[in-house]
Order: structure tokens, then C-alpha cells, then sequence
């Protein structure tokens, strides 16, 4: 079995704002409690590394600047590192370092050399791969934004069978946190779940808040992931969970993706979309055909052939686009302008130069509503 855990900046920083080693030290025990007994393969990803260093410098306010924020970031990755490596030590456990950005996963011999490193140092049997976002030199451009969508697609990449996201409540509630019941199993992430979602987390010191979650749940399901968000504070739900005992919030996996559709789904950041009519939406939504440029109404954004771009349909209630679909351009952002609404005739006469073929091929596109 091969898990991945999310581990956020509320559960790793005390109320004070230190780097709570107490609690690593427990979390470093039930690892090791549970690799013994069952001989599992565990992936971690952690966030914390600004807020371990505002605890170090003793600031109370996060800064806003991006420098400021990367300068902070890179106090208190080798903070956390420290913190890991002494306690998993203490178990005969070696902690190793990924450090990524969205870059890492867009290309796709780099995606796979993840892959690899990650598997060739899960081979080493005592070793916990520890990934956080490389928020030292990430940007806007590059960066997950938050770790619950990394933890997601990196869960997908190495085929992980389950996903937890520990976080600062019990897990999913069907309200208000805290006056609600907790919803113990999910067999689909619909809009109105999204809605309910908070979109700020409850302690303040966290980036991702509730709907980041359930995004990370959807992506992680899509790929045949099961997924948990569980409070980080209670220590053994994991190992609870495991052995197919009922904790926080669970996630049913639908049926997974290819690894490369997976990858072209969710780890290629899109780079711009098309609209596309109803004609088009039934013929890759229901026929498995690929998207032709006869069926396109619009396109925004500056993208090359190869990059990903979104397929979206205009909702008629709410007048706003709603993505259906991801895939591979065959075609540059200025290239498409030209011939969107064009049949194949068309574009033969208009633009012979042009090599006339699929916008989006159908092995190229994943359909994810």
C-alpha cells in the first residue's frame, strides 16, 4: 500500500506560532508504528515553512510582499527539515527533500522524473520522501498556490491508493464547522459541496481553507485515490483508517484516469480555454470524439501548440463558463483565432499553408465534468 499525507501550517504550528515538536515527534511514531505493521509505502507533504519562520523570528503578521514571503519561506524550510529529520531518526527513519513548482509537473520528462525519484527512494524502504512547494522561488505563475492541490497530483502521479489531508477540524461538516454534523462519507464532489466549502481556513494560518480540499479530493479521486481530510491534532486516525476504520471525511475514488491523461488533467497548468457549442459539448462528452474548430465559439489566452487549454460551455442558469473538459492543443493561441467556427473545407481554402487537423485529439482529452 502507498500513502500520501498533507500535513498544513495549523497542525504543524502551535498557538504560539513554533514549530510544535511535540506533535512531530507523535506523528514520526504512528509512521513508524504503521510502516512496521504493515509495510506501507508513506509520501509526505508539508506546508509550513513561512510559518515555522515567523514563529523562529518572532513576527505576528505574514507579509504580503512576495520577497518577503520567499525570504521567509527559505528560513523555514531548513527549520522544518531539522524538526523532521531528529524525529524521524528517532524511529530509524530517513527523511529526504523534493522541493517543486507547477513547472516541475508541466513538462512532461520532468513530471515523469518525479515519478522516478519519488519510486527510487520509496525502494529504500526506511525513507520518507518529505515535498513541499519550492515557495523560495515559486511565483504566481508557477506555484500550486497552496499544497492540498500539490499533495492531490502528486498522490495521482505515484498511483497512491490513499490521500489524507489533515487539517485543524474533524472533517467535512454539512454547515457551519463546529455546528453541524460531519458528513463521515462522500461518493461524489458536486457544486453544491464546493459552495459549502469555506473559502478561508478557520485558524488564519493556513492557505488552502475548505474548498481547496475538496478540489485536492476531486483531483486525487479522479485518479482512483482514496481520500481523507482528517483533523491533524488526533493522533492515530491514519493508522485508524488503514485498517478500514471510519474517520474525518472520506472521499470514494471514481474510476482512474490513465497516468497520462491524469497528468494532463491536473498536473499541466492551463494556459488558456475555448467555448465551445452544444454540438460539440455531446460529441466529446457523450461520443468520445475529439474537439474540432467547427464547434468552437471563442478562445482567450496565449498558449503554444502542446500547451493545455480548458474546454468550457457557457451555463444558461447562471451565465458564466463552466469547464467540462482539459486536453493538448494542436494549435497556437493566434493560429486558433484564425479558423475557430471553421470547417475543415474552410480552413483548407482560407489557410492552405496550414496544417488542417483535431483542435484537441480525442486521446488528448480528459473529460472532467
Amino acid at each position: 500500500m502507498r500513502i500520501v499525507i498533507k500535513i498544513g501550517t495549523s497542525t504543524l504550528v502551535d498557538k504560539r506560532g513554533k514549530l510544535s515538536t511535540i506533535y512531530i515527534d507523535s506523528f514520526a511514531k504512528e509512521i513508524s508504528m504503521l510502516k512496521q505493521s504493515k509495510d506501507i509505502d508513506v509520501i509526505l507533504v508539508s506546508s509550513g515553512a513561512i510559518g515555522t519562520a515567523m514563529g523562529y523570528l518572532n513576527l505576528n503578521k505574514k507579509p504580503k510582499e512576495l520577497r518577503k514571503k520567499q525570504a521567509l519561506a527559505s528560513i523555514g524550510q531548513p527549520l522544518i527539515m531539522q524538526a523532521y529529520r531528529k524525529s524521524f531518526e528517532a524511529f530509524n527513519l530517513t527523511v529526504s527533500q523534493i522541493l517543486l513548482t507547477r513547472y516541475d509537473f508541466d513538462d512532461r520528462q520532468r513530471y515523469i522524473n518525479i515519478r522516478n525519484s519519488i519510486n527510487e527512494l520509496l525502494n529504500m524502504k526506511n525513507v520518507i520522501p518529505i515535498i513541499n512547494e519550492n515557495d523560495t522561488i515559486a511565483i504566481d505563475e508557477v506555484n500550486f498556490g497552496d499544497n492540498d492541490t500539490l499533495s492531490a497530483v502528486v498522490a495521482s502521479e505515484v498511483q497512491a491508493d490513499m490521500l489524507f489531508i489533515l487539517t485543524d477540524v474533524d472533517g467535512f461538516y454539512n454547515g457551519v464547522p463546529g455546528k453541524s454534523a460531519i458528513i463521515s462519507k462522500i461518493t461524489k464532489i458536486t457544486d453544491e459541496l464546493l459552495e459549502l466549502a469555506s473559502p478561508v481556513s478557520s485558524s488564519g494560518k493556513g492557505q488552502g481553507g475548505m474548498y481547496t480540499k475538496l478540489v485536492a479530493a476531486k483531483i486525487a479521486t479522479s485518479s482512483g485515490v482514496t481520500t481523507f481530510i482528517i483533523n491533524g491534532k488526533k493522533i492515530n486516525l491514519i493508522s485508524a483508517a488503514v485498517n478500514g476504520q471510519t474517520v474525518g471525511t472520506e472521499f470514494v475514488p471514481t474510476k482512474a484516469l490513465q497516468l497520462r491523461k491524469s497528468w494532463i488533467a491536473f498536473g499541466k497548468k492551463a494556459k488558456g480555454y475555448v467555448l465551445i457549442d452544444a454540438n460539440a459539448t455531446v460529441a466529446i462528452r457523450n461520443k468520445g470524439k475529439s474537439l474540432l474548430s467547427s464547434g468552437i465559439l471563442n478562445t482567450e489566452g496565449n498558449f503554444n501548440r502542446g500547451d493545455t487549454i480548458s474546454v468550457v460551455v457557457l451555463d444558461p442558469i447562471e451565465k458564466q463558463n463552466i469547464e467540462i473538459a482539459r486536453g493538448l492543443s494542436n494549435y497556437n493561441s493566434i493560429d486558433l483565432l484564425k479558423i475557430i467556427g471553421k470547417t475543415t473545407t474552410q480552413i483548407n481554402q482560407e489557410y492552405p499553408e496550414m496544417l488542417c487537423e483535431e483542435v484537441i485529439h480525442k486521446d488528448n482529452l480528459v473529460i472532467i465534468k
